[in-house]
């Protein structure tokens, strides 16, 4: 499956043709171990001198998001076939709600079962931090992907850019409601460190649309149930709602399933961040035009082998410092331990066909 950006969008635009915009305690784990280097073994193979035989949990937001699911799965070459591939045994294992308290027990779990890499969606910037320091005393690396946690990880893969994510949403939903009218946001959760991040910039993005109002900001939780009532709630108490963002996977399906109506459908634009696989029918029938998204499972892949080259020893995080993932090529380190996957894409009638995740 190959990307390919549409010729003569605006650099929003382009940074918003992303394929894609979070899962219980449990998870397939093999080997157990009581330190966090007791399992591995140097190589100085075709790896570059990485190491193999580590034990590195893959933790999401939650379990059974699709989402997630292709970013990290091995059917969809994600962080475990980029584990596998590396020699080391990988394991998704989180809580089956996008909190805190349900993500906190598995990345304790993952500890006690002698992991020598974290790699975590954060569910919250901070709330995770005691748990994932702890983590990084005892010499695990703790690499976040897709929500950040930034004061208590070794180094962060970012799908796209923050700002480009935010903006290039709200690009998208001022040209086809005009520039003009009511909007609304269904978020995932409150705490969300990327969705609040992107929500930032949506509203700093709004400032050149004055005839567009912002009226609620809404959270789905990343649960289908909630975010469908949330965007109901939102109809019956804005009957003049003309427009919807969601940057969550979740709340967009579950938004697009509730204005899949002729009540709804062309009268209520919807965009925001969603898989190709999960929007292709409403894409079809009008319900939306135009959606915005990365690849998720080069983020859950780039996100392994950072994990195993820090792991290594051979990043720390530095500014300037550069590797190389696999098939994805040599990435360099930015400022403030991160690493960027790449722009964003849109997804429209013209080109959604192409994908399959």
């Amino acid at each position: 499956m190959q990307l390919r950006q549409t010729a003569g969008l605006a650099v929003p635009l382009v940074m918003a043709s992303v394929l894609l915009a979070a899962c219980s305690s449990s998870g397939s784990s093999s080997s157990s171990g009581s330190t966090a280097s007791s399992s591995a073994t140097s190589s100085s193979s075709a790896a570059g001198g990485l190491k193999t035989g580590l034990k590195v949990f893959v933790i999401p937001k939650n379990l059974g998001n699709n989402y997630f699911t292709t970013a990290d799965s091995a059917k969809t070459g994600g962080a475990i076939a980029a584990l596998s591939a590396l020699g080391e045994t990988g394991t998704e294992t989180s809580g089956t709600a996008a909190t805190p308290a349900s993500q906190i027990p598995a990345i304790q779990a993952a500890i006690s079962k002698g992991a020598n890499a974290l790699i975590v969606s954060a569910t919250d910037p901070t709330a995770l931090c005691p748990t994932l320091n702890a983590a990084m005393k005892r010499g695990i690396t703790v690499v976040t992907y897709d929500s950040d946690a930034p004061g208590c990880r070794d180094v962060f893969i970012n799908q796209a850019s923050t700002a480009q994510i935010g903006t290039s949403e709200v690009d998208v939903l001022a040209k086809q409601i005009n520039q003009t009218g009511d909007i609304a946001i269904v978020s995932a959760t409150a705490s969300a460190t990327n969705q609040n991040a992107w929500i930032g910039y949506m509203k700093q993005e709004l400032k050149k649309y004055p005839k567009m109002k912002l009226v609620s900001t809404v959270y789905g939780n990343d649960d289908p149930t909630t975010a469908t009532q949330v965007t109901q709630g939102l109809l019956q108490q804005y009957p003049n709602l003309k427009g919807i963002i969601s940057p969550t996977t979740v709340g967009i399906a579950a938004a697009a399933a509730v204005l899949d109506t002729a009540k709804y459908r062309g009268k209520i634009a919807l965009t925001g961040l969603g898989t190709p696989d999960s929007l292709k029918k409403y894409v079809s029938d009008g319900t939306i035009k135009e959606f915005v998204l990365w690849k998720p499972n080069d983020l859950g892949y780039l996100a392994a082998y950072a994990a195993v080259e820090a792991a290594s020893g051979k990043l720390n995080g530095s500014q300037g410092q550069s590797f190389t993932a696999g098939k994805l090529g040599s990435f360099t380190v930015g400022a403030d331990k991160t690493i960027l996957l790449g722009p964003p894409f849109t997804f429209n009638s013209a080109n959604i066909g192409q994908f399959d995740f």
